[in-house]
């Protein structure tokens, strides 16, 4: 099979030239004849999941979260915009508070500094609890809370990569975000609910140290259990939860990863190859971003993965899922592969070590490769030419040298944690 130009796919963005040349394009949804795939979740230690992989369903799901709850609503996003979706889902915070429920909202300061104060005037005017996470006229804006959670009543959560704002809910090929949702029910809520409740006091504490964040999150970081949270911060190491994927890729002889943005380290990106030689390995990265430099950094990646680990490019969207199957472990969350959600950003992951379970989520895989075009190893060097390597590793270090180096440097105290 001739292996074809992603920059002349219709609809495709060329990102700094594109790929020219990749192959075993499976356009699975494409046939008339498929049938609708089946991602029913089984119960995990006494745990309910339902995944939510479109994107009108995710905003459905979180409207009803919010209406549902009879005594406590939590929301923490990284982007709160103001916009028809964002509008609906603080209309739902409002409603909830006027019935006399307990509402908190906790947004990244950075990550939500377009959206207007006035649009949120109503909720901070009332009882509510709302509060920016580092606004960004401090100091230490670089440091950001990635998380994206919704809890109501500590029963039931809302987890995954999207954020408040109409393109995370888009319908699937359309100009918004490929993204992922998971709803929980279950004994972890509550834990997750308590996590919420410190990482807001140590918020709205205009004194807190660096050093009682790294507390908060080595406290609630899970290391037993089959469905357990796992947390990421600034250390000086890697990110509790990052360990944790890395001890778990170690030794594997299955992986399967969806990254929006994927550029670690290339140590990191070792044992995903080794898995390759064992058994298979299968990463999925974007072919379209708001972010050319992402998709660049992503490709100057890929030497390291090839040609032991099959590597694709999501087409019909933009990609911004993470996900990470790891024999019979599963991560879905809000943290990509890099530099900053590896070491820096505060990033959630449920780990969920169950197979049947896995097996779920490798099918959704299976389902997102059918969307996807393949990088082979062929394609990959015939796009090596000195003008993409230049690209690719200024990119990469525009990503995760210099971003993570002016972070660290910027975030007064950061390196005592």
């Amino acid at each position: 099979m001739k292996a074809r130009d992603i920059g002349a796919i219709p609809g495709h963005v060329n990102v700094f030239g594109g790929l020219p040349g990749v192959g075993d394009c499976r356009n699975t949804r494409a046939m008339a004849d498929e049938d609708t795939p089946d991602f029913t979740l089984p119960d995990v230690a006494g745990h309910r999941f339902e995944l939510l992989e479109d994107g009108p369903e995710r905003l459905e799901a979180l409207v009803e979260l919010i209406d549902a709850a009879t005594r406590s609503i939590r929301l923490l996003f990284y982007i709160f915009d103001d916009d028809e979706a964002s509008t609906r889902v603080r209309d739902a915070l409002l409603r909830a508070y006027r019935r006399g429920i307990e509402v908190s909202l906790l947004v990244d300061g950075f990550g939500s500094d377009k959206t207007g104060s006035d649009f949120f005037d109503e909720l901070e005017q009332s009882a509510c609890f709302f509060c920016y996470f580092q606004p960004k006229r401090t100091r230490r804006y670089l440091l950001r809370n990635h998380q994206k959670m919704a809890i109501a009543d500590e029963e039931s959560a809302l987890v995954g990569g999207f954020n408040v704002r109409d393109g995370y809910f888009a319908p699937d090929r359309s100009d918004g975000w490929r993204d992922l949702g998971l709803r929980v029910s279950g004994p972890a809520v509550a834990r997750l609910a308590r996590y919420f409740d410190d990482i807001c006091k140590w918020s709205s504490d205009r004194d807190a140290e660096m050093e009682g964040l790294r507390d908060i999150l080595h406290h609630y970081h899970e290391q037993d259990g089959d469905v357990r949270w796992t947390f990421g911060g600034p250390t000086r190491e890697l990110s509790p939860w990052a360990q944790t994927l890395r001890n778990d890729l170690y030794g594997a002889e299955k992986i399967d990863m969806i990254a929006a943005y994927f550029a670690p380290h290339a140590a990191l990106m070792r044992p995903v190859a080794e898995a390759g030689k064992r058994g298979r390995s299968r990463v999925i990265t974007a072919a379209k971003s708001d972010n050319n430099v992402t998709i660049a950094a992503a490709r100057n990646r890929h030497r390291y993965l090839l040609p032991e680990t099959q590597v694709y490019e999501y087409q019909p969207m933009m990609l911004h899922t993470k996900l990470y199957v790891v024999d019979d472990i599963t991560y879905i969350g809000s943290a990509n592969f890099d530099v900053r959600s590896l070491y820096l950003n505060l990033e959630v992951m449920l780990r969920v070590n169950d197979r049947k379970f896995a097996d779920v989520m490798r099918r959704y895989v299976d389902h997102e490769i059918g969307d996807s075009e393949r990088i082979t190893p062929e394609a990959y060097a015939a796009s090596r030419t000195i003008w993409t390597r230049i690209k690719g590793r200024l990119s990469y270090f525009l990503m995760s040298v210099l971003d993570y180096n002016i972070s660290r440097r910027l975030n007064f105290g950061l390196d005592g944690v």
